[in-house]
């Protein structure tokens, strides 16, 4: 069993550590040569800024850092750009953030320790899956999306391969992993379809994403919006439709297991069973997820009296109600494809 966990665990470290050696997105814009620095704020000069209401106003001086628009106190650590070449007494540094990457690290290694002691090597599994999703994302999808490959089938194939990987890495190369690695592949498919046909009905055109604008004045002006975000929808969902993939098939493989004689027309029923037992709270998960992203923009309509039927209606709105109906709606038809697929699996042999 240890050896059957070990390798496809090393084969995702291999592949993980390739990801990491791949060079970054290629730059559409030049900043200068800057590079990235740490630096302790020694001093500070806020006698030029003022607050009315929650607002500040005005520029704070640093000791060799002018003209940013964040708070800094004495002992501060900072992240500042610094010219190229060796650094004069009497540089001007151009402070662009609070430096948080200790305290992040810090964090990322109590879940990686709570992760591990509460799972063990199936915790240590899900961990490094974790970070190879994360540099598939950064180092593939982004980069392909940026050099003029289509978004949305560049996403669609970066969500096979994670499915593929997290699906096989979870549950081997078994049936149970061909089962609900087939079955979420049917959903993300389903997703993917709808995502295009309502953004074509409802007038969506993706230009509702966060930093779409900087990103097209970037450089990015060639850029399929429009695929952007039909690839975030099925990105998005894509986690919560591999864990409703695998519930059911590991089910229909423990029924199967217990009840080797079941013809395939119950195995389907019991996936089904199971199928409706999750998708209640599943489909619920994924609206809090995404309706907490924009609770602020609900917030502004609820203070601003605006109507339900006009902020129903807004371009923002529509997009939010698209990305989590969709999202919804692949993740209800995964319980019967993978029900479908988990019944025709296990029927032929003993589990």
């Amino acid at each position: 069993m240890r050896k059957r966990i070990w390798l496809p665990l090393l084969v995702l470290v291999l592949a993980s550590a390739g990801l990491l050696a791949l060079p970054r997105a290629r730059p559409v814009a030049f900043d200068g040569g800057y590079r990235s620095c740490r630096a302790r704020v020694l001093e500070v000069d806020a006698s030029a800024v003022e607050r009315t209401g929650l607002v500040d106003y005005g520029t704070e001086k640093l000791r060799a850092q002018p003209d940013i628009d964040k708070r800094f106190a004495v002992g501060d650590i900072a992240l500042v750009a610094c010219p190229p070449g060796e650094l004069a007494d009497d540089c001007i540094l151009d402070a662009r953030d609070h430096w948080r990457l200790g305290r992040a690290a810090a964090l990322f290694v109590a879940f990686a320790v709570l992760l591990v002691a509460f799972s063990g090597l199936t915790g240590l599994s899900a961990l490094f899956s974790f970070v190879f999703s994360c540099l598939a994302v950064w180092k593939l999808l982004i980069p392909l999306c940026l050099d003029g490959w289509n978004p949305l089938w560049t996403t669609f194939l970066t969500v096979c391969l994670l499915t593929a990987v997290i699906m096989y890495l979870v549950a081997g190369a078994t049936r149970k992993g061909f089962a609900a690695f087939l079955g979420a592949m049917l959903g993300i498919v389903a997703s993917m379809v709808l995502s295009s046909v309502s953004c074509s009905g409802m007038h969506v055109t993706g230009a509702t994403m966060p930093y779409v604008q900087a990103l097209v004045y970037a450089g990015c002006s060639s850029l399929d919006i429009l695929s952007v975000f039909n690839g975030a929808v099925i990105l998005a969902s894509s986690g919560a439709v591999m864990d409703l993939a695998m519930d059911i098939a590991a089910g229909v493989g423990e029924v199967r297991r217990h009840l080797p004689a079941l013809p395939r027309i119950e195995l389907f029923k019991s996936g089904m069973r199971i199928g409706r037992s999750v998708v209640g709270t599943m489909t619920t998960t994924l609206l809090l997820a995404y309706s907490g992203g924009y609770l602020t923009l609900l917030m502004l309509f609820a203070a601003q009296g605006t109507p339900p039927v006009e902020f129903l209606n807004s371009t923002l709105v529509s997009a939010e109600i698209v990305k989590t109906l969709v999202g919804s709606f692949g993740l209800v038809l995964v319980a019967p494809f993978t029900a479908l697929v988990s019944a025709a699996v296990y029927g032929r042999n003993d589990a």
